[in-house]
């Protein structure tokens, strides 16, 4: 409970607020303590503190056979560094009409300015209808694309993407794509290897980039037909050397044709978009956790030359690898130093 008239309880901590509304579907509020509440400093101390609020506090409807009791209003929302707002199943007017809800409009309106806030699945629908959108990428639900762009023609919409982030606004797919774009939080705010720490005790991919279409039509592979798989596991083995889309066929025994299609159809994006995406974690990985020269994490990340891993770098990530390094490194790594 919050004590001196305060909603959150931990200084220290990046204080997370999640709006809910009636109807909320209760994965998506659960996946956002899920990722928070498990990041930690390698001492074990939690980094986020979450607290669950709504426009009025009380009973709040979910899409199941029972409802979530929420303590908080949104006072809440004046406290927090970052607002996650889920999707509900039952539809007001951010997605009827284009307009704000006088009651939630109220409740936005208390967020500080510069807070983060982020969406998931149709939540996209409150962010657009409170102008916080105008003129950026966003995305949502595949499902709600086309009632999305007539309701909110300023926004660039992206349908075929899991997230999008524009800094202090971040928007996300459908309810498992929340789960990436809170990891994907999480490794901006604290590093890839927190965030691979709740990956992994979540059991979910550490990593899937924001840019990854949300739709893939063969998730898994039909019966009888080769996957991509195998070349996938040699490729992770071998990131320090120069692999090619021959290379990577001929593990699979297929025309670099057919495989680039079943590898698109499999993951989600091309083979060399995988690797240039599997090249940069590496590197972040031997960025926070060794000491190594940036010469040699560049050769064991396959960049070959420190010239080209800052240019990848600097692409995905908008930061050179020593500004990466001094960021991120983990106190274990300084110790080794």
């Amino acid at each position: 409970m919050a004590t001196s008239g305060r909603v959150f309880s931990h200084p220290g901590r990046h204080r997370v607020a999640v709006l809910i509304r009636h109807g909320v579907i209760p994965m998506e509020l659960g996946l956002v303590h899920q990722v928070f509440g498990r990041a930690a400093t390698p001492e074990g101390e939690p980094l986020y503190e979450v607290v669950t609020c709504a426009v009025e506090p009380g009973p709040v409807r979910t899409d199941a056979d029972f409802p979530i009791h929420v303590t908080h209003g949104p006072e809440t929302l004046a406290e927090a560094d970052t607002v996650v707002v889920p999707a509900t199943h039952e539809l007001d007017e951010t997605e009827t009409e284009g307009i704000l809800p006088e009651p939630l409009s109220q409740a936005l309106a208390r967020i500080r300015p510069d807070a983060r806030i982020a969406s998931i699945c149709t939540g996209a629908f409150v962010l657009a209808a409170a102008g916080l959108l105008d003129g950026k990428r966003a995305t949502t639900h595949w499902m709600s694309t086309d009632n999305f762009r007539a309701l909110y023609p300023a926004v660039r919409l992206d349908p075929d993407v899991l997230y999008v982030d524009e800094g202090s606004v971040l928007t996300s797919a459908g309810e498992a794509a929340g789960i990436d774009l809170c990891l994907h939080i999480v490794r901006e705010d604290h590093g890839a290897a927190v965030a691979n720490t709740v990956a992994r005790r979540t059991v979910v991919p550490p990593h899937r980039d924001g840019g990854q279409a949300q739709f893939i039509r063969r998730p898994v592979p039909e019966p009888r037909r080769s996957s991509t798989g195998t070349a996938r596991s040699w490729a992770l083995r071998h990131l320090d050397r120069p692999l090619t889309l021959r290379e990577l066929a001929d593990r699979e025994s297929m025309s670099v044709r057919t495989f680039t299609r079943r590898f698109r159809e499999e993951v989600g994006v091309t083979p060399l978009r995988w690797l240039n995406q599997q090249r940069i974690e590496r590197a972040r990985h031997l960025l926070e956790e060794s000491d190594l020269p940036i010469e040699r994490i560049a050769a064991q990340a396959g960049f070959g030359t420190a010239a080209s891993l800052r240019q990848h770098f600097q692409a995905a990530l908008g930061v050179s690898p020593r500004a990466y390094r001094r960021t991120f490194r983990t106190e274990a790594a300084d110790a080794a130093a």
